[in-house]
């Protein structure tokens, strides 16, 4: 029996063999019925984007198909291309939103949908909520009345945008890049290249296996890159995921830079241009607020979740919005995260002053900072019940530290009297739940860990 077409945390992904051809022409059907239903639509452009898998052209064309034969036009690039690249054409363009085939960082026997509005932001559950009740099998109008299907590049009004929001000159630097062989192959290293970066290419081949590595920037897959970034003496490696909506980066001193230290650091340098708040997810760390604070600037968190992020910077007017898995975004462009704008931006950063340096500095300015996370294994309808009787249980100390206080934003987040954290939440993507620590040590972050894996795993 397959499983129901769902919408979670960024889209629909499944194994291929419940993402079929069929399904996939269901959910074209749902979003040209949105549009006209809900958003009072009869005609306009959808782009449709793809990423690097073998499937995802093909299923992409299907959407294609089905959008024009209900009315709509659909605008499709001639090769695969970062999520961010088809999300931007919605602003330029005027159009009425994008679908992307992909399953971004998942393993190739995966694949994905997402839709993103008019408003070239993720899509919040009232739209996806709306899609999903309208899921069909596939209708089309009068061949009159149909529209039409046409393959049209999409790079350069996006590039021109970046280069009028970046100031991008990186004559003396030197950027290892590592597409881990995703759609940011030949844009992210092209771009660079083109502000003046000596650029190194890593994994920039086109292979829809990806290497036999899930194309997920971690610093267990990216060692290969670290090792490129020593040997080559550069200054920076970048790596995208697999549709290069995210960002990893890699320094010549620390090796893998965890995401929640670029963030950090890359808000202590905006802030030296600019002004505004920083939104952050509530598993991203407190070095964030720290920076923030000492600008006389505030944070906002906000529930995991890229849509949350997006939403709270259009409330906010936050000069950047991040996660600590690597996704953020900046004001001036759109909402959606942006794997290839914050590669320019990072090389913008170390063009100035490097990223170790700023890091240094930040934790002697405000105390060392780790974090980790791990995983325990919960199928999807026991989720609910874990989270209630945790609440139920919810302890008054956690690894010799009284609790301080608890936030329900998403899970249930712990805060200590010592300043560290533990976080315990659902995974909107598998049947796991998760279980996050901050602390001042890597040692303090493992009991913290241990502590909240012996919360949970009796409850799953």
């Amino acid at each position: 029996m397959e499983t129901p077409i769902s919408f979670g945390t960024d889209g629909w992904r499944a194994t291929l063999d419940e993402f079929t051809a069929p399904r996939v022409r269901m959910v074209g059907q749902a979003v040209a019925d949105y549009l006209r239903e809900v958003e009072d639509r009869e005609e306009g452009t959808v782009a449709v984007g793809y990423d690097a898998r073998e499937t995802s052209r093909g299923f992409a064309e299907e959407l294609c198909r089905v959008l024009a034969a209900n009315g709509f036009d659909a605008l499709i690039p001639p090769r695969d291309c970062p999520t961010p690249l088809a999300v931007w054409s919605i602003a330029d363009r005027d159009l009425a939103g994008a679908l992307v085939v992909s399953a971004s960082h998942n393993p190739p026997n995966y694949n994905g949908v997402k839709f993103f509005p008019h408003d070239a932001a993720p899509a919040l559950p009232e739209v996806t909520d709306e899609i999903m009740a309208r899921i069909a099998e596939p209708r089309a109008l009068p061949d009159e009345e149909q529209g039409s299907v046409r393959e049209e590049d999409l790079l350069e009004p996006y590039a021109e945008h970046l280069f009028d929001l970046i100031d991008a000159d990186f004559s003396d630097l030197t950027v290892v890049y590592d597409a881990m062989h995703g759609s940011g192959r030949g844009f992210t290293d092209e771009l660079l290249e083109r502000a003046g970066a000596t650029v190194h290419r890593r994994r920039c081949e086109q292979d829809p296996e990806f290497g036999g590595t899930n194309p997920e920037p971690s610093a267990e897959n990216l060692q290969g890159l670290v090792e490129e970034v020593r040997e080559q003496d550069a200054d920076l490696g970048i790596a995208n995921d697999g549709d290069a909506d995210r960002i990893a980066v890699v320094t010549p001193e620390r090796g893998f830079l965890d995401e929640n230290l670029f963030f950090a650091a890359t808000y202590d340098y905006l802030l030296q241009y600019d002004s505004g708040p920083a939104v952050r997810t509530v598993s991203t760390t407190f070095l964030v607020d720290r920076v923030a604070e000492a600008h006389g600037e505030e944070v906002v968190e906000t529930a995991v979740g890229y849509k949350w992020v997006a939403e709270a910077m259009k409330e906010h007017d936050a000069l950047i919005g991040g996660e600590e898995s690597g996704g953020f975004s900046i004001r001036g462009h759109n909402r959606e995260k942006d794997g290839v704008l914050m590669a320019l931006l990072a090389a913008a950063v170390e063009s100035e002053r490097a990223y170790d340096d700023r890091v240094d500095d930040l934790l002697a300015q405000f105390g060392e900072i780790h974090q980790s996370k791990v995983s325990v294994d919960c199928p999807d309808d026991r989720k609910q019940a874990v989270l209630d009787d945790l609440e139920a249980e919810l302890p008054d100390e956690v690894a010799g530290e009284s609790v301080e206080k608890v936030n329900d934003t998403d899970g249930f987040k712990i805060l200590l009297d010592d300043g560290s954290w533990l976080l315990v939440r659902p995974s909107g993507t598998e049947p796991k739940m998760r279980v996050y620590a901050e602390a001042a040590s890597e040692a303090r972050v493992e009991e913290l860990l241990d502590a909240g894996r012996e919360l949970v795993e009796p409850l799953v």
